[in-house]
């Protein structure tokens, strides 16, 4: 295994510890453990192209040059940052005399329709297997005839434990950490200002070695948070202050504090941040965070995103800044956020229940002779369009899951629940 970390100490840590086998590889247990989904795959022999969308930091590239070095095909890789249409047929061109070749473009979703194009065809006929890596979801950043050849596999943010075991190999194995004398006294600073990326934590763990004078480097949390502050003074699009300001952004939306979330507004727009990127997430919060509370913040929300993506900046800059105040003083529901995570929980624990025979759809005779639709009450007979009976599987018949937030128009729904309901769901 030392083999794997003798890399140049001219490359950060990060890339000095990247491994090169699916054996070393940390984290993403959920794909690549014994008998999961992706082992499975590369066991076989063959690869399909893939999207992989998870947060910085969680492997994405190191996976895609595994699955390369695993399938022993040739390995090209483009950034869809800086690389355009010329670049990918230039890469097609030379896969087609390798035979086949992987081909991995890392920020996929920043790629153009046309972009997206371009890869169809080599990918449709087998000249390249496609990987592509996104921290967004693929569903809006992947043109659909892209999204439908590939298999989309979700990479998780690393666990403490998957990033505690990253810091110790690193001071036992890597050829420049492994001749110094380092105490990880504390961590939890230092693990938590990784936000589970492990380039950031690796890279920031150098960093913070360098910046000890002493021969022998004690790590405590008061270190690492007073490098902390000497360190992230910048905001940087492409790097860890990109997920920290946008977080800080959306808390302070939620917390309705206007005057904060316009000036994290202001920062990401200073550093040139994607509007779209910033008018994704305000239409996400309007409904995780507002919701039913003011139906009309998604509606909002979504007009500004459709805005910036026809000006772009400088003036999308005035419509962010509306949307955004909007949202932090409109009163706060998470009802429906919530509402679905418990469904979804619920599903999970009580698995494929049955659908009463009274609601299940009955398009045949046969259909019909086995009762499905039978006794059901059509609603709009009945007096205020309301007739009560079972909609529930029988095993979870009475269950509340949605519960309504204390908000004027989320209490009003309380009240209209309550009356056609009466004691059956407790509201």
């Amino acid at each position: 295994m030392n083999d794997l970390f003798t890399t140049p100490n001219q490359q950060p840590l990060a890339e000095r510890m990247r491994p090169t086998t699916l054996e070393h590889y940390v984290g993403q247990q959920h794909l690549v453990g014994q008998g999961k989904v992706l082992r499975k795959v590369l066991d076989s022999g063959y690869c399909p192209s893939i999207l992989f969308w998870g947060p910085p930091g969680v492997g994405k590239t190191t996976l895609a040059r595994i699955i390369a070095q695993h399938l022993s095909l040739p390995f090209h890789t483009l950034s869809a940052i800086n690389a355009g249409v010329k670049q990918v047929r230039e890469i097609i061109a030379v896969a087609k005399k390798q035979g086949k070749a992987i081909l991995f473009i890392d920020e996929i979703h920043r790629f153009s329709k046309s972009q997206q194009d371009s890869l169809l065809g080599a990918v449709e006929d087998g000249t390249i297997t496609l990987i592509g890596a996104t921290t967004e979801n693929p569903s809006f950043e992947v043109i659909s005839a892209l999204l439908s050849r590939c298999q989309v596999y979700v990479l998780e943010e690393l666990g403490k434990d998957d990033l505690l075991y990253l810091l110790q190999l690193a001071m036992k194995k890597d050829v420049v950490l492994n001749t110094q004398k380092i105490e990880l006294k504390e961590y939890d600073a230092l693990l938590g200002l990784s936000g589970g990326d492990a380039r950031r934590l690796l890279n920031m763990f150098e960093l913070l070695i360098q910046s000890i004078p002493d021969e022998k480097k004690v790590i405590n949390n008061a270190v690492v948070e007073r490098f902390a502050q000497a360190q992230m003074l910048r905001y940087d699009k492409g790097g860890e202050q990109h997920y920290d300001i946008i977080s800080a952004f959306i808390k302070s939306i939620r917390g309705s504090d206007p005057n904060a979330a316009v000036y994290w507004l202001a920062r990401m727009i200073e550093g040139g941040e994607d509007p779209k990127f910033i008018a994704r997430r305000l239409l996400i919060l309007a409904s995780e965070d507002i919701g039913n509370a003011n139906p009309n913040a998604l509606l909002l929300a979504n007009n500004c995103f459709d805005a910036v993506s026809k000006i772009g900046f400088p003036e999308s800059r005035i419509i962010l800044s509306q949307a955004t105040i909007y949202l932090a003083t409109s009163p706060k529901s998470n009802a429906s956020y919530q509402a679905i995570n418990d469904a979804q929980q619920l599903v999970k624990q009580t698995g494929n229940l049955p659908v009463p025979l009274h609601i299940r759809n009955a398009p045949t005779k046969l259909m019909k002779q086995l009762n499905y639709g039978k006794n059901y009450q059509y609603a709009h007979n009945h007096e205020g369009n309301f007739v009560p009976q079972e909609f529930l599987p029988e095993k979870i018949k009475g269950k509340k899951i949605f519960d309504p937030g204390n908000n004027p128009r989320e209490n009003e729904m309380r009240k209209k629940l309550k009356t056609w309901w009466q004691e059956k769901y407790g509201y």
